[in-house]
């Protein structure tokens, strides 16, 4: 998607508008969600970073991918990845775990 789609497709996405715990910013539960996205996407090689008008998607092979917002970002990581995206996966799954101790 070119910046401009990205910015005219809108920011807005229920993720967007979660409610905010008391104390945290909406910047902060941004780069909380960020964080964890990049969690879930390390697995298949790829990266996310902030960028104007949104996301950057990244491969290890520097395919890229604008996504307005994460309701956006994984039909991209489906499109640029090494593999397809699987929330089941057992190893995806096995890996979260792991980092969780």
């Amino acid at each position: 998607m070119c910046g401009l789609c990205g910015v005219l497709a809108g920011a807005d996405h229920w993720s967007d508008t979660a409610a905010v715990p008391q104390g945290s910013t909406p910047s902060q539960m941004h780069q909380l969600r960020t964080r964890i996205a990049n969690r879930v996407l390390a697995h298949y090689g790829l990266k996310l970073t902030d960028a104007p008008g949104g996301l950057t998607l990244r491969s290890a092979t520097g395919q890229s991918a604008l996504v307005p917002h994460l309701g956006t970002l994984w039909t991209a990581a489906d499109r640029i990845g090494r593999k397809p995206l699987d929330p089941l996966d057992t190893e995806l799954l096995e890996a979260l775990t792991r980092a969780e101790v």
